[in-house]
């Protein structure tokens, strides 16, 4: 399985995210210019420039219409996906921290940092009528930490966050965006959130080296896979009954272990919990990974700055765990 190296940015990836078609992969770093590329190939296609500051987290609504980006310059932007045009640029006190659209593309969501004496917010904006924010969520009124991640819940109810001290916590919009439930299942800081093809569960990834699989409704703890690395991103297979893993030591101690073969995708058994394979590859800690929506590849980006987009083999999908 050679992966297609995809090299464009010039500082480390922060996130990656396939269209619904998977024709189109994008991408984000610390280098304030996030890219799109054509998945098959590698090939890119172009830039969405007009950051000031490291791009934290990006995502592309259903149609492939408009892109969104949060950043370091305390700016969440909309683009033309196509053209690049800047369609809305919506600022604030603090920097974007994590961003989504909802089912249908129209409302948007995104999350600011806590720093300067400001508090953390979960910002929902109707991209129909975009002047004004239809609610602003204050995250420390809850007593919860900064956070650190976000996904809608199926169609357009509910907001699920990970938080800095391990928090999971679920906001319903159809209650004016109060906090239904609050769980700790992580001892440490939730990196990463994604969900599965059907929106019926999604994963988390953690620096207390696990990853866990949760019911999407009710935020109960179904699986947990266990590492002896931090795990910043996670992500499910939308064919087999599989989890990818990416992570590795701290960004600081990455000259340590570049030579010994420490930064790896591992890839789970969803049910069973058991690893089963790993790819070892990239030169720094893997920052994100994300399946192909039709499950005959995945991505991942590090922070070597390097993007490696693999097929897999043919092995893979005979591939079965045995067991009695």
């Amino acid at each position: 399985m050679r992966p297609i190296l995809l090299q464009g940015h010039e500082r480390a990836i922060t996130q990656i995210k396939y269209n619904r078609d998977g024709d189109l992969l994008f991408s984000a770093a610390k280098d304030k210019k996030p890219n799109v590329w054509f998945s098959i190939n590698g090939e890119r296609l172009g830039t969405y420039n007009g950051h000031n500051g490291a791009v934290w987290c990006i995502d592309i609504d259903w149609q492939t219409v408009n892109f969104m980006s949060g950043s370091a310059d305390a700016t969440c932007r909309i683009w033309d996906a196509q053209t690049s045009a800047c369609k809305h640029s919506f600022e604030f006190r603090n920097p974007i921290r994590s961003c989504g659209f909802s089912y249908s593309g129209n409302i948007i969501m995104y999350t600011t940092d806590s720093t300067l004496g400001e508090k953390c917010h979960i910002i929902i904006r109707d991209l129909r009528a975009p002047a004004d924010p239809v609610k602003q969520m204050d995250v420390s009124s809850q007593k919860l930490s900064k956070v650190t991640s976000s996904i809608w819940g199926p169609l357009e109810d509910t907001i699920i966050t990970g938080h800095e001290t391990g928090e999971l916590a679920l906001w319903d919009l159809r209650k004016g965006g109060e906090m239904s439930i609050k769980t700790r299942p992580h001892s440490k800081q939730v990196m990463d959130l994604q969900r599965d093809r059907e929106s019926a569960c999604f994963i988390s990834a953690s620096k207390d080296f696990t990853s866990k699989l949760f019911d999407i409704e009710t935020l109960r703890e179904l699986k947990t896979y266990k590492t002896e690395k931090p795990v910043n991103s996670a992500a499910i297979s939308p064919i087999r009954d599989h989890v990818l893993l990416g992570g590795g030591q701290e960004a600081i101690d990455a000259a340590l272990y570049s030579k010994s073969g420490k930064f790896e995708a591992r890839f789970f058994h969803l049910i069973f919990e058991e690893e089963f394979a790993r790819v070892r590859d990239h030169f720094g800690p893997i920052n994100n990974v994300a399946f192909h929506p039709d499950g005959k590849s995945y991505s991942s980006g590090g922070e070597d700055g390097f993007i490696r987009v693999h097929y897999f083999d043919p092995t893979y999908f005979d591939f079965e765990i045995k067991y009695q």
